[in-house]
């Protein structure tokens, strides 16, 4: 059994309410006071193009420093700073699209667990979509991350519809684009868990490199794990936490530290790894 530090317990206490605080967080990205900061960066994948966003998207905005041949220092520190301390943690408990997938997940469908290496894909659209086609061709290339972005299609052109709906004005409807991408995230949403997360989020694919190195990690104690499996059905997005813990994969929803043998915690660098006579008088305590 692992020790149990002040990380482990607050997150053992929150687990059980990790929807009320996706909602809190909600309430910030979302801003219902009509406060805007667009001249600042949320730390979470939102399109500042949304009629209630606070802040703007750190994504698109490196996106389009890209497309002007500027390097944007406010969204990279932003995203490193989060990173190096948090590592994927704000995409399981803080990201608003995250949120948004995990309420559709609990329609009762059969979800499926797509292979591993389809996350590498979100390398792929980092590198391509928000870096090489932006900084090569400019925003209006169809392969810039914004035109294939399924938050800004929810967020944006949807509002945009409906509002123009009420008000009786010329519906603006989404382009081909724009609606094939909101399509495919409909019929993907309900048979995979987190499917923009697990195989194409390039904010995810940045905090999920950090995993391994930030401040705020995942331990197991070898000694305590009792090969039961139990955290590979706990895990929402299908990895194996005993055999892949701070992969980068991992969105950090924390529910694999609810195991029986108690073997997986969250913890932070600065507490220092157990000893065996530290496990053995835990164990028999």
């Amino acid at each position: 059994m692992v020790r149990s530090t002040f990380v482990n317990e607050i997150a053992a206490k929150l687990i059980p309410h990790r929807l009320w605080v996706q909602t809190a967080f909600l309430m910030v990205w979302l801003g219902p006071a009509g406060l805007r900061m667009h001249n600042l960066c949320g730390p979470v994948f939102h399109c500042y193009a949304c009629p209630l966003a606070t802040f703007a998207c750190p994504i698109g905005i490196m996106a389009q420093f890209s497309a002007i041949h500027v390097f944007p220092f406010i969204a990279i520190g932003t995203v490193v700073i989060t990173g190096s301390i948090l590592g994927s943690l704000l995409c399981g408990w803080a990201c608003p699209f995250g949120f948004l997938q995990d309420l559709l997940a609990k329609i009762p469908t059969k979800k499926y667990i797509l292979p591993q290496w389809t996350g590498y894909f979100r390398y792929v659209i980092l590198a391509v979509t928000v870096i090489a086609v932006p900084y090569l061709f400019g925003e209006e290339h169809f392969l810039f991350v914004c035109r294939l972005c399924p938050a800004g299609a929810l967020e944006k052109a949807l509002p945009d519809v409906a509002a123009a709906a009420l008000s009786g004005k010329e519906i603006p409807w989404p382009n081909t684009i724009k609606a094939t991408v909101i399509a495919s995230f409909f019929a993907a949403v309900f048979f995979v868990r987190r499917p923009w997360c697990k195989i194409l989020c390039p904010l995810g694919a940045i905090f999920g490199a950090f995993n391994r190195f930030s401040v705020f990690s995942m331990r197991i104690d070898e000694d305590g794990c009792m090969k039961c499996k139990s955290c590979h059905k706990l895990c929402e997005i299908g990895l194996k936490p005993d055999q892949q813990i701070n992969a980068p994969e991992c969105i950090r929803c924390l529910e694999c530290i609810k195991c029986p043998p108690k073997a997986i915690s969250a913890e932070t660098v600065f507490d220092p790894v157990p000893r065996s006579e530290d496990r053995d008088q835990s164990q028999s305590s």
